[in-house]
């Protein structure tokens, strides 16, 4: 399976998210879109820790691209804050979501389907902010995605990101859900590579998308090799009520802010 195959396998598998009521799919409510209007908002990068409010510019008028980040949540909210927002998306049915919240609330927003390391539909200094949650997961390569943001983005302009800590992939995922932590994969993990063709059959019956677990050093070190300059640096967990052993141990989400000069 090539690059080209695993975009099309996700697409699927979040378009049938979608269908599922995953919780990243689910649009906010009217009032919540009131609330941001008013400048009183709260928005996450990662599971649970809502993103510093002094790591945004001023967000009125300000040329905004959601990256990977449609189903109908941080995209309105940036957008009924008052940037000029365009979100991004791989999945038809996670963009509808966001049309979804536009045409009901009112707000002014563009709509684009595609692969998030190839923005070639945008021009070279675009944007002042790029808003990018957890979601390279679900792409092999990061490197051509830091490079593309750091292209579309003008000189001042940041990056705002949320990534999978890669421990989360040394362990085997059924066995860890029963909250036996056995170490068994390697890194840069690949499902590609570590599951077998059963597990991969399952998950497209169930709509899963395959994921790999980027190393730090492609996460971090390679916004720093497409020329950015990281200014904030967080770290982030499941809540303690969710099904998942690692976050009683660790926090296994990363949030960074990076600058373009």
């Amino acid at each position: 399976m090539d690059e080209s195959d695993v975009r099309e396998f996700n697409k699927d598998a979040w378009d049938k998210q979608v269908e599922q009521n995953n919780r990243w799919t689910k649009p906010v409510d009217q009032e919540t879109i009131q609330c941001a209007k008013s400048g009183d908002f709260s928005i996450v990068l990662t599971p649970t820790k809502p993103v510093p409010s002094d790591w945004f510019p001023p967000l009125e008028g300000t040329e905004t691209l959601c990256l990977a980040s449609a189903g109908g949540q941080q995209a309105p909210l940036l957008a009924a804050a008052g940037a000029k927002v365009t979100v991004f998306d791989n999945s038809p049915k996670q963009l509808k979501q966001d049309r979804f919240v536009a045409e009901r609330d009112g707000l002014k927003m563009n709509f684009v389907e595609g692969d998030m390391a190839d923005l070639s539909t945008f021009p070279d200094d675009t944007f002042n902010l790029v808003f990018h949650p957890c979601s390279n997961v679900f792409v092999p390569n990061i490197l051509p995605v830091w490079r593309e943001c750091y292209r579309v983005l003008r000189s001042g302009g940041t990056l705002l990101a949320g990534f999978t800590n890669p421990l989360r992939y040394i362990f085997d995922d059924e066995r860890k859900e029963n909250g036996n932590l056995e170490v068994r994969y390697s890194l840069p993990y690949s499902d590609l590579e570590h599951l077998d063709q059963s597990h991969i059959q399952r998950s497209i019956q169930d709509g899963f998308a395959l994921e790999f677990g980027h190393t730090l050093e492609d996460q971090m070190g390679g916004q720093l090799k497409a020329g950015f300059l990281l200014s904030g640096f967080y770290e982030d967990r499941y809540a303690s009520d969710a099904k998942d052993p690692l976050s009683n141990f660790l926090d296994t989400f990363i949030a960074t802010r990076a600058i373009k000069p």
